[in-house]
């Protein structure tokens, strides 16, 4: 990976996340003075909704320092170890807690009349579509430990080769 691709993938992943800090300092605030002025039949929505987008936006971040951990193994040619499942690993568990937040987003919205439920029914549909990255993620997480594995291997034989010269 050259120079200038980590760099502006780092300038992506900066954004990102100082973008998601903004959203959980600013916007998390502001979304819970507009909820105060629901109606006193969806009231019970506030709470459960102002935890899952915290939650959400926290999934969002443990994925973006993560990624940057990779992405800087990767500029020094050290994502082929043991160390880069840790980071795989905790990618896999936050897309997997974020499709269970989007799913509790849809079982918070389910009753009463505060939504349609097609609406609730998209929601379940994006909560499956993160559940899919997850699997995603974790099929990645297979083929780095296939390519970890012939990493070492290599290493092992130029160990004996160069015995043998």
């Amino acid at each position: 990976m050259g120079k200038l691709t980590v760099l502006a993938l780092r300038a992506v992943l900066g954004v990102l996340l100082a973008g998601s800090v903004f959203v959980q300092a600013v916007m998390v605030l502001l979304l819970a003075v507009d909820l105060d002025g629901l109606a006193a039949d969806v009231a019970y929505l506030r709470t459960p909704l102002l935890v899952i987008v915290v939650l959400g936006v926290l999934a969002l971040e443990v994925v973006l320092v993560c990624v940057w951990r990779l992405v800087t193994m990767v500029r020094r040619g050290t994502v082929f170890s043991d160390a880069a499942f840790r980071y795989v690993d905790v990618v896999t568990g936050a897309f997997v807690a974020a499709a269970l937040l989007v799913f509790a987003l849809a079982v918070v919205l389910a009753p009463g009349e505060a939504v349609a439920p097609g609406v609730v029914l998209l929601v379940c549909g994006a909560s499956l579509a993160v559940l899919g990255v997850a699997l995603i993620v974790l099929v990645l997480r297979m083929l780095l430990a296939q390519a970890v594995a012939r990493d070492v291997e290599a290493s092992r034989m130029q160990a004996e080769l160069a015995e043998v010269i």
